[in-house]
């Protein structure tokens, strides 16, 4: 004869062995909470009135941190990241540049200046950024290029 736990075990032989989801379901969403508190979102926003020049050769930033915007118009007017800030002369570029940097270093991040300089500004008007940025002690410059044409001024 065989034993009560014998014929429990040999009895359920047409049903189905089901496994619990909601345990899974519940580390998808956990998994997907962490990646997206702790990715970096980077958003540059970009002065309207600057068409950077285009570079067939120009290669994407990989990594976009410590970047301390300076726009630089067709007339020669220099703009912070909100491009309704104006800089008016070199002092103002020197103490932007100073500002971002003192919250960029403790991060552990190397400054940098981003240059977006207008296709029609004459280069004097983007080393005056350069000169102003060394001033105030960041060295590393990447300069905004389109790869292709974005597009047309409308003059």
């Amino acid at each position: 004869m065989a034993s009560s736990k014998l014929r429990g075990a040999s009895a359920g032989h047409d049903e189905e062995a089901k496994l619990d989801m909601s345990p899974m379901i519940d580390m998808v969403f956990l998994l997907l909470i962490f990646f997206i508190v702790n990715a970096t979102a980077i958003i540059v926003k970009t002065d309207p009135q600057v068409l950077p020049p285009v570079a067939k050769n120009s290669k994407a930033q990989e990594d976009g941190r410590g970047r301390i915007v300076v726009n630089v118009r067709e007339d020669g007017t220099f703009t912070a990241e909100d491009f309704n800030v104006i800089l008016a002369d070199d002092k103002d570029i020197v103490d932007l540049v100073k500002k971002e940097k003192e919250k960029i270093i403790p991060l552990g991040i190397v400054p940098k200046l981003h240059l977006r300089g207008d296709q029609d500004a004459v280069f004097k008007y983007s080393r005056t950024a350069i000169r102003a940025a060394a001033e105030a002690g960041v060295d590393q410059v990447v300069f905004a290029v389109y790869q292709t044409h974005k597009g047309v001024r409308n003059k």
